[in-house]
């Protein structure tokens, strides 16, 4: 499945920015390089996670699964161009599953484990995915159980599969499957490759982002699309062959998939899995292995630093970077983690599309300065170390005007162009034509202004887009407030992100209620879980009741109006306990 124009691929492959090369070819690689060597490590509760026994497997061992993993896809009816569904925590089988599509031109749409009835029913309905493959629980979350619950909302779907035991029934167990199945060696997993034709500009994945729209949108990634992310990643951590990275970042989307799976592989590396996050086991992990790279949100490194003694044990004469973003960083943080850690840490942002922006110590060598901008890449006038700056385009684009904004101090949408962008929505060309401007821009509808003493900063402002960021998840406001709308009590409806300190954004319902009815947060919740089935990620954790919400001459909510109004609201100390999963 080819997506983008053939003249682009052409460009972009004579700049050599793409290649021919294939993450399967990188598989077959490093299993003969580095054959012996660790290539994936479990976490260490992935049992009480799943109920799986963790596991560890060497490049050569991974080989293994994946030739077992592919021919049971094979066995199963599944060719190039078709479409799988993969509903996992963190775990080595997410290799398997990942490099056996690769090598069969197969495409994998994973979904995060936090994805309910509502969600799936969306992705298998534009994915029209043959197969499921899951697990018995994730937490409290019987995932098994569900996609056999609601199999007959999935018209497509012949096959689910899982791991774990006690599966209920119309479940396939993959363990039995598995040594049933006959291992595919190097050769033939070649031959298999050459047989399926199988390019670096077919589609590798289809992942789910959430944006302004009431659904999720698919954004369709091919190997070069991955590989040139995972490059960024491998350079700006400063990675060499066989690196050992600790990634808790879920293995769905372009945080995690970037560095679990294409700079992973870039490397040769080892990758060690956790999931969902838990300070104690990821300190567990850190002393375990000494590791060369890990990533963590900015609200746990302001914690570690508070609380140095937790990190007692760990060996840091190998952990010189740590990735963070999702949310704005301190100057403090950033100085503190160099100065008692000798830890550089680098300042990402991006999204699932392939709009990113690094802040690394190969470009901003001052700690303090990388909280605060990103080198302005993309544009001619400045050089940059990160190779990727020679590769992509940026604009900074007033959004009334829609003229480029040159000058310092002045805020306007980042849009980017390139060979890291991808090319349009999953079978939604009329949302792809809204996500690029007429130069062929994509529009990032995130804030920025120009900065530093010559111009060569970007400096983020905020969002354009009306979403709430929690806990690196992005959530739709407009899809809750249509749910909620459908509540008899509820006669009009805003959803704002409200600020946390341990979740970057938590969701809060700002509602006009009917007159004569009673409502409670809890009753939203009912409804959204009982009613509508949504993900428990997305329930409201605050509600404020207003006589009238606040609208500008044409109709359009204040939000944010409202998000200063209601900045310090009380919001619960804890999560719903479903929506840790």
């Amino acid at each position: 499945m080819i997506l983008v124009k053939s003249e682009t691929i052409e460009n972009y492959v004579k700049k050599g920015w793409w290649s021919e090369q294939t993450i399967g070819d990188l598989l077959l690689h490093w299993s003969e390089r580095r054959a012996s060597e660790l290539a994936v490590v479990d976490p260490p509760n992935k049992f009480e996670i799943s109920g799986c026994r963790p596991e560890r497997w060497t490049w050569g061992e991974l080989l293994v699964q994946v030739g077992r993993y592919a021919a049971l896809l094979q066995a199963q009816g599944l060719r190039k161009d078709d479409i799988l569904v993969m509903q996992l925590p963190n775990c080595v089988e997410q290799h398997a599953i990942y490099l056996a599509c690769a090598i069969s031109g197969i495409v994998v749409s994973p979904v995060p484990v936090q994805y309910r009835t509502h969600e799936l029913a969306h992705v298998m309905d534009i994915t029209q995915a043959k197969l499921a493959i899951t697990t018995q629980h994730v937490g409290q979350f019987k995932a098994a159980q569900l996609w056999t619950d609601h199999a007959h909302q999935f018209s497509s779907l012949q096959t689910i599969l899982s791991l774990g035991e006690h599966l209920p029934e119309g479940v396939i167990p993959l363990s039995p499957l598995l040594f049933q199945t006959p291992v595919w060696d190097a050769t033939q997993i070649s031959a298999h490759m050459k047989a399926s034709g199988v390019t670096a500009h077919d589609v590798l994945t289809i992942c789910w982002t959430s944006g302004t729209e009431a659904k999720s949108k698919g954004v369709p990634r091919n190997h070069n699309e991955w590989l040139i992310a995972g490059h960024s990643v491998s350079q700006a951590g400063e990675l060499k062959e066989g690196a050992h990275l600790l990634i808790p970042f879920p293995f769905v989307n372009m945080a995690g998939v970037s560095s679990s799976l294409a700079a992973w592989i870039l490397i040769g590396g080892t990758l060690h899995h956790h999931h969902p996050f838990d300070l104690t086991i990821f300190i567990e992990q850190l002393r375990e292995f000494p590791m060369d790279y890990s990533v963590a949100p900015p609200a746990i490194l302001n914690l570690l630093i508070k609380e140095p003694e937790k990190m007692a044990g760990v060996n840091f004469s190998r952990l010189k970077r740590i990735g963070s973003g999702g949310g704005p960083l301190s100057e403090w943080m950033m100085t503190e983690m160099k100065n008692k850690f000798d830890v550089e840490v680098v300042n990402y942002f991006g999204s699932n599309e392939g709009a990113a922006l690094s802040s690394s110590p190969l470009d901003i060598p001052e700690s303090a300065q990388r909280a605060l901008y990103f080198p302005r890449m993309g544009v001619p006038q400045f050089t940059w170390k990160m190779d990727v700056a020679q590769k992509i385009q940026t604009r900074l684009v007033d959004i009334d005007t829609q003229q480029d904004i040159v000058e310092e101090g002045r805020l306007g949408e980042l849009r980017f162009k390139g060979p890291t962008i991808f090319s349009g929505y999953f079978k939604s060309p009329s949302l792809t034509e809204k996500a690029f401007d007429e130069q062929g821009f994509y529009r990032t509808g995130d804030l920025f202004e120009i900065a530093g003493d010559e111009g060569q900063y970007y400096r983020f402002a905020g969002r354009h887009k009306d979403i709430v960021i929690r806990g690196g998840m992005n959530i739709s406001s407009e899809e809750i407030e249509s749910l909620l709308m459908s509540h008899p009590a509820v006669r009009d409806v805003a959803v704002i992100g409200l600020p946390d300190v341990i979740m970057g954004e938590r969701v809060c319902a700002v509602v006009v209620k009917q007159t004569t009815e009673t409502l409670t947060l809890q009753h939203l919740i009912d409804h959204l879980r009982s009613v509508r089935e949504v993900a428990p990620f997305k329930w409201p954790e605050s509600l404020v009741m207003v006589d009238k919400l606040p609208r500008n001459p044409v109709g359009k909510v204040l939000k944010r109006e409202l998000r200063e109004r209601y900045a310090n609201v009380f919001i619960p100390a804890h999560t719903p306990k479903e929506a840790a999963h």
